[in-house]
């Protein structure tokens, strides 16, 4: 049985389950906190950072980084197929799977995860009014971006749904769920993220809630 260390609020954690339910590959959560920085978690990962995935038949194995991880599933796992097509077709998804994980990141999602979680639950602080203006100033530019791709694509890499939608709807979920999106004049990619919220895979994760973090009002709705 695989255990995956992740906590509910993060975004690579979030990718990683995704794609684990689309596949069909059962694991057990098993919820870390990493700022408390862990003895026994840094001994799987001296980074001391979410996920984390061990199989307890290979507990000094562990497998650290969510993309390392989703492509170790995809070559193991046949089923539900997340980077696929041409070889040109692959290199675009693992391009926007890096644009979600590294630039939409580092503008949106860790800020306001910083802002609007970590000074509240860790550092007991106020958040910097700012920095969250900052943030939410950068995701309408972002969402203008997916709004593009999205009206060219079906999905956002291509024809059929892959890691780059995962990864997105990891990361969106997340800003999401801290009230860093305005889903006015972004009508694509509203319409897409509705239909990611209602797959199956996706689902779970909507019901889940970070201590004193509450999600906004509209979290949760299918029609956003």
């Amino acid at each position: 049985m695989w255990q995956l260390y992740q906590f509910p609020l993060c975004p690579f954690s979030r990718k990683v389950r995704i794609l684990l339910a689309e596949k069909g590959v059962g694991y057990e959560p098993v919820r870390e906190s990493p700022w408390l920085r862990r003895d026994e978690f840094l001994d799987m990962n001296p980074a001391g950072q979410t996920p984390v995935m061990v199989h307890r038949d290979r507990p000094g194995r562990p497998m650290i980084d969510s993309m390392a991880i989703c492509e170790y599933f995809e070559e193991t796992v046949e089923k539900s197929a997340m980077i696929n097509g041409t070889a040109a077709d692959r290199a675009e998804i693992r391009r926007l799977v890096t644009w979600f994980d590294t630039h939409f990141y580092r503008d949106i999602t860790a800020p306001l995860l910083k802002e609007r979680m970590e000074k509240r639950l860790v550092l007991r602080e106020s958040p910097d009014s700012g920095r969250l203006r900052e943030a939410m100033k950068a995701a309408v530019s972002h969402l203008d971006y997916i709004d593009y791709l999205l009206d060219h694509r079906k999905w956002i890499a291509g024809s059929t749904i892959s890691l780059a939608d995962l990864a997105a709807a990891a990361q969106i979920s997340i800003a999401d769920y801290l009230g860093g999106i305005d889903w006015k004049s972004h009508i694509p990619t509203k319409r897409w993220y509705a239909g990611m919220k209602s797959r199956p895979s996706f689902r779970p994760l909507l019901a889940e809630r970070m201590e004193v973090v509450s999600p906004h009002a509209d979290y949760e709705k299918l029609d956003l």
